[in-house]
Order: C-alpha cells, then sequence, then structure tokens
C-alpha cells in the first residue's frame, strides 16, 4: 500500500498596508535605524489598522489568495488549524472565525498557541490528519497581530515585531513529496523570560495590572537570544542527521524571522550558504507564527518539486522544532 504524506499544495500571504518604519520609531522611543538593523535585521514591519481588525482579517485575506490560486471553494475544507498568540478572542478560537468569514461549513477548526513556533506544530498536527486518509484538504494559518500586545514605549520589544499572516494548503500525496519529518520541543521553564504576563487565568487582567502594562509582551533579550540560537541550530541539525541530508542535499532552509544573527548561526550549524536561507525580516520583522509562511509565499516561484526544505523556528514558552519536507509542486 502507498504510503500517504501531507504535501503543501498552495501556499499565499499578506500583510497590512500601514508600514512602520526605523525611522518612525525614532520618533517614538530611544532608538536608531542603525541600532535596529544591527541587532535584528529588521527594516521595517506592518501593522494592522483599523476599528475591529483582528488577527482572523489578515487570515482571511491570505487564505482568499490561497483560493484563488489553487481553486479550491471553501466548502472543500475538511479542518482549519491556526497558529497564534493573537487570538481575536479568548474564545471561540480564531480558526473558529475564520471558518466562518470564509464559508468553510464543512470544516472543523481551533487554535495552536506555541508563539513563534505556532505554523511548524500546527503544520505537522495538520499533517497526521491528513495522513490518516481520513482528511483531504486542511489549512493550516500562522497569524498573529502582535501590535496588540507590544508596548510602543519598550525599544526592547517595540522595534522588533510586526504584524502578518501566512497559510498553505494540505492535501495528500502518493509520490513520496510533502511531509516527511518533524522533530517538535518544549520547556516550560523559559516562560519567565519571554511571556505575555496578564490575560490568562494566573493573573486576569485588571485596571491596575493594564496600567502597569503586565498584558504587553515581556521579553528578557539574552536569555532568549541564547537558548534560540542553541535551539534552532541543534534541531535543525538533529533534523538533517535524522534523515541522513547534508548540507548540499537542503535546498533551502526556511528560519523563523526573529532576529538575523540567530538565523546566521542555523545556516551555519547546517552547513548551507546564504543563498539557501529565506529571509524577509528586513520587510515585516518578526511576526511570530506568520513569519515561515510568509516565507514559502514571498519564494514560491523559486520553488521547484522535490526540494528538500528545511523548516526552523523557536518561540517564547519555550518552543522549538524543526519540519523536513519535499516541496509537492
Amino acid at each position: 500500500m502507498t504510503e500517504i504524506k501531507a504535501a503543501i499544495t498552495g501556499v499565499a500571504g499578506y500583510v497590512p498596508e500601514d508600514v512602520l518604519t526605523n525611522a518612525d520609531l525614532e520618533k517614538i522611543v530611544d532608538t536608531n535605524d542603525e541600532w535596529i538593523r544591527s541587532r535584528t535585521g529588521i527594516e521595517k514591519r506592518h501593522i494592522l489598522k483599523g476599528e475591529g481588525l483582528g488577527t482572523s482579517d489578515m487570515a482571511v485575506k491570505a487564505i482568499e489568495k490561497l483560493f484563488k490560486k489553487t481553486g479550491t471553494d471553501p466548502k472543500e475544507i475538511d479542518l482549519i488549524i491556526c497558529g497564534t498568540v493573537t487570538a481575536d478572542y479568548n474564545f471561540p478560537s480564531t480558526a473558529n472565525v475564520i471558518s466562518d468569514k470564509i464559508g468553510a461549513t464543512n470544516a472543523w477548526s481551533f487554535d495552536l498557541n506555541a508563539a513563534c513556533s505556532g505554523f511548524i506544530y500546527s503544520l505537522t498536527t495538520g499533517s497526521q490528519f491528513i495522513e490518516t486518509g481520513k482528511y483531504k484538504k486542511v489549512l493550516v494559518v500562522g497569524a498573529d497581530k502582535m501590535s496588540s500586545i507590544v508596548d510602543y514605549t519598550d525599544r526592547t520589544t517595540c522595534v522588533i515585531f510586526g504584524d502578518g499572516a501566512g497559510v498553505v494548503l494540505l492535501e495528500p500525496s502518493e509520490d513520496g513529496n510533502g511531509i516527511q519529518d518533524s522533530i517538535l520541543r518544549s520547556d516550560g521553564s523559559g516562560r519567565k523570560h519571554l511571556l505575555q504576563r496578564a490575560g490568562g487565568s494566573v493573573l486576569p487582567l485588571t485596571k491596575e495590572n493594564i496600567e502597569d502594562g503586565l498584558h504587553y509582551v515581556y521579553q528578557e533579550g539574552q536569555p532568549v537570544f541564547k537558548a534560540a540560537v542553541t535551539s534552532m541550530a541543534d534541531v535543525s541539525a538533529e533534523i538533517m542527521e535524522k534523515n541522513g541530508l547534508t548540507g548540499d542535499d537542503v535546498n533551502w532552509l526556511v528560519p523563523h524571522q526573529a532576529n538575523l544573527r540567530i538565523i546566521d548561526a542555523t545556516a551555519r550549524r547546517m552547513g548551507l550558504t546564504s543563498e539557501k536561507v529565506m529571509i524577509n525580516i528586513q520587510r515585516y520583522g518578526n511576526t511570530t507564527a506568520g513569519t515561515i509562511p510568509l516565507c514559502l509565499s514571498d519564494w514560491e516561484s523559486q520553488l521547484k518539486k522535490g526540494d528538500n526544505i528545511i523548516l526552523s523556528a523557536f518561540g517564547g514558552g519555550f518552543t522549538w522544532g524543526a519540519v523536513y519536507l519535499k516541496w509537492a509542486y
């Protein structure tokens, strides 16, 4: 019996129109363009503006582009998984809202929260539904409106994050292409270095903790940077070794776009030249769960059927992992 693999058969991305440049940030906080570029590689980021607009609205824009490109009817979708830390509401799930907005009346849906690793966690989860043989079309979304939880008086975080969304369509493949392997990890002790302190059941929102800024992203830069460099590089090298791959065998590394220095360290560990690394952090900043599908969308025209691709991410929690796939079209 032929093995069923989950193949990406389409990809699309969306970023909002409004742009926040480094020059704009110089007017808001004590920072400058050279400082931001040298430490992160970021030049600008896109911000979702408009009353009543949330993460689902960006996801819908990306999905509509995907449906148009692939000729997919929303009623054909069996399942929607949305990786996000900036859900429209605490409940219902953003994936549930997305399914309503796109008319996916035959799909069930849920969110997956793994911070910046949200897309690869969701992709691995979605692939397993395809591999059962019961599911034919699964949407995997990575989307975040980080501007909704960023403190624009905190120069350590406000320079990093942007808003954006990406989506892939997963379908069954029997030609050997598709998702080959994944390694996913987590370490909850890392939460003290990177978290949103207020807004959950431990510390519900109050007037006082909102005034104290506890509902914003809190990050201790150095511990997070060190953990990200080690974890992303290690897990990417591990999945290559596990699958008998060398740097020559890998066509593309698609890294989470958190910091250019983290990306460079991961590529070096994998033995990859810069030409094989997808980088768009300079244009979008860190869109959290959106970064990897946005890269795939930006590079789609350069991808060839059978290309060996490694996706790698690290996020708050801590969460991290890598996915090995063969491009299917």
